[in-house]
């Protein structure tokens, strides 16, 4: 029996989808459950050829004998619920996706909120996918839950009970969370940040899981960071120079260019520290090497990248144990063996 959480270790789009859908796929948990903020956060996931972009299912999702919930502290809207299960239909997702009853809904007027706001959608940077104001209202104690409303009738569960029996009777279960520790409401870059904290902790509890069942946490970094919105970037390049670099990227939820910069350690290392990272997975290593595009033997890589690795981990105290290559699940070096 294992329980391992997932989170992103810089301002989100690390990579986090990929490293969900290689581990689930190898290591075929019998729960996978989401945590994090809620919709405003985009996992992009490529299988056998194919690309998905999801913003509340399970990033695991095709691990078909794996059952699939949402834990109560990740906010929900139900026209992107069940558009994900219609989505992902061949997948059979909906006879195993559930929301914990207790997830607070999104309604349309916290996308209208959220949209009308110049501070949050001009200032802050907001996706507009109404997360803020709902997390708001739920706070204030008046936003609907799940189990209250008929467009979720039949798709909630009691996610802590699930998951808390899975983890007595031996079972392994992942936990995924969503956007990244620079976007924490506590530790992140506020006030540019999001409406709660993303952190290991925080995902634990999303879905009711306490502190002393957690085995591992795997926090994921980019080979170089990238961030949505506004706020501070202390390591930012200009566009010019990240185009050169072959770094050009857009946000999954928002379709926005997405600010670029060289790595920061200052950040790696208070992220392991306070996620309590036991393993990080680095991906894009072969965006920024391109000569070890989709390579996946770790003595194949070269000097510059092992050292690079080498860095992350002598600054960090924590195994880099998964290094991605490509964006495919098998452009994936597997290093967890060696920790044994």
């Amino acid at each position: 029996m294992t329980c391992s959480v997932l989170v992103g270790g810089g301002w989100g789009d690390e990579g986090k989808g990929k490293c969900i859908t290689y581990l689930c796929y190898n290591d075929k948990p019998d729960i996978i459950a989401r945590a994090g903020v809620g919709p405003n956060a985009g996992h992009s996931v490529e299988f056998n050829g194919e690309k998905y972009g999801l913003r509340l299912t399970p990033s695991g999702f095709m691990h078909e004998d794996a059952r699939l919930l949402i834990g109560a502290g990740v906010l929900v809207d139900p026209n992107v619920f069940h558009h994900e299960l219609d989505y992902l239909n061949k997948y059979n997702v909906k006879n195993r996706t559930f929301a914990d009853y207790r997830c607070a809904i999104i309604e349309e007027k916290h996308k209208e909120r959220d949209q009308a706001s110049d501070y949050l959608s001009k200032k802050i940077g907001s996706t507009g996918t109404g997360c803020g104001p709902a997390n708001s209202d739920r706070v204030m104690r008046v936003a609907k839950m799940a189990g209250q409303v008929p467009e979720m009738e039949g798709y909630t569960a009691d996610v802590p009970l699930e998951i808390n029996k899975a983890l007595d009777d031996e079972k392994d279960v992942f936990i995924e969370g969503s956007q990244g520790f620079g976007l924490s409401l506590y530790y992140g870059t506020y006030p540019f940040v999001t409406s709660k904290d993303t952190t290991a902790s925080t995902a634990a509890a999303d879905v009711g899981v306490g502190p002393t069942r957690i085995d591992e946490v795997i926090v994921v970094f980019k080979s170089y960071i990238t961030r949505v919105g506004e706020g501070p970037f202390k390591t930012e390049i200009n566009q010019e120079k990240a185009e050169k670099m072959g770094l050009e990227e857009y946000g999954t939820v928002t379709g926005r260019r997405r600010r670029v910069g060289l790595f920061d350690m200052d950040m790696a290392r208070e992220s392991c520290m306070i996620n309590g990272a036991t393993q990080i997975a680095l991906t894009c290593v072969d965006r920024l090497f391109p000569q070890c595009e989709r390579t996946r033997d770790y003595s194949s890589l070269s000097p510059e990248i092992k050292k690079f690795i080498d860095e992350i981990e002598g600054e960090t105290g924590v195994p880099v144990t998964i290094v991605s290559t490509g964006p495919d699940l098998v452009d994936t070096i597997d290093l967890r063996d060696e920790l044994l």
